[in-house]
């Protein structure tokens, strides 16, 4: 049972992911160590923006509510030391890498090589990750999307799900490929939705998404499992809502928090 080494893709965000990194450190199968987590910067809703650019904007599509609930939490959650990311990696013995380049960058690329990974996950890893670094690590790269691929392929899939009076979502942990969530998927988890606000169905789903990574990583440690398709054909995709889309959210008798 040969020890297997994990390099994580993710960014350096204070809400959900120092518990979910956390999470995953502390729950690994045996004989698997995760070495370094590569950090991108803050970028919740992927587009190459400025943090100001993107808190002006989140102001403006969703609102004034919305947007002083997640500021004072941002703030908060800053400060605390639990929730920094560099003490949770420090914690677990996991090395912080900062890449001065994009991810796909010769540079870049030599950098995460040094950490010899037999395994890449990108968990909200916030770049288009391109060929070389995917063929970099010999068990390929992971992805963790909070939906049931193919469906809700895209930008923030829990406010989506909610928006569309949807029953059930889920979490899908799939090998990524050169398109956006179109990899074949390896372990697919449901959730009911209930009368869940937007808040609650991301902890549920960050928790069970976890659960399944570390499921993913004991299946790809046996060497024997089954590919779920993630066809193009069923798929639905979604980017950033319009303040159109937000008053319908809201209409629909749904919550942000």
């Amino acid at each position: 049972n040969y020890s297997m080494r994990i390099v994580l893709l993710t960014q350096d965000e204070p809400f959900y992911l120092p518990r979910s990194i956390n999470y995953l450190a502390q729950n690994l199968p045996e004989n698997t160590e995760i070495t370094s987590a590569i950090l991108f910067d803050v970028s919740p809703f992927g587009k190459k923006e400025t943090f100001y650019e993107k808190a002006r904007k989140t102001l403006r599509i969703f609102g004034f509510r919305f947007f002083i609930h997640y500021a004072f939490k941002y703030i908060v959650q800053r400060f605390k030391p639990s929730q920094q990311m560099s003490n949770v990696l420090k914690k677990n013995g996991i090395a912080e890498v900062r890449l001065k380049k994009g991810v796909n960058h010769k540079e870049s690329l030599r950098k995460i090589k040094s950490y010899r990974p037999d395994l890449l996950i990108s968990i909200a890893g916030n770049q288009i990750f391109k060929k070389e670094l995917l063929e970099l690590a010999p068990k390929g790269c992971l992805n963790l999307h909070t939906a049931l691929l193919p469906k809700y392929r895209g930008l923030m899939p829990s406010f989506w799900v909610l928006k569309n009076n949807e029953m059930e979502t889920g979490v899908s942990v799939f090998f990524v490929d050169e398109g956006i969530d179109s990899g074949p998927i390896l372990v697919q988890e449901r959730i009911p939705i209930g009368n869940m606000t937007q808040e609650e169905l991301i902890n549920v789903s960050k928790e069970v998404g976890m659960k399944a990574i570390v499921n993913s990583i004991k299946l790809i440690k046996s060497g024997s499992f089954d590919l779920i398709e993630n066809p193009d054909e069923h798929m639905t995709y979604y980017t950033f809502p319009t303040k159109r889309d937000i008053k319908e959210f809201k209409s629909a008798g749904k919550k942000f928090f």
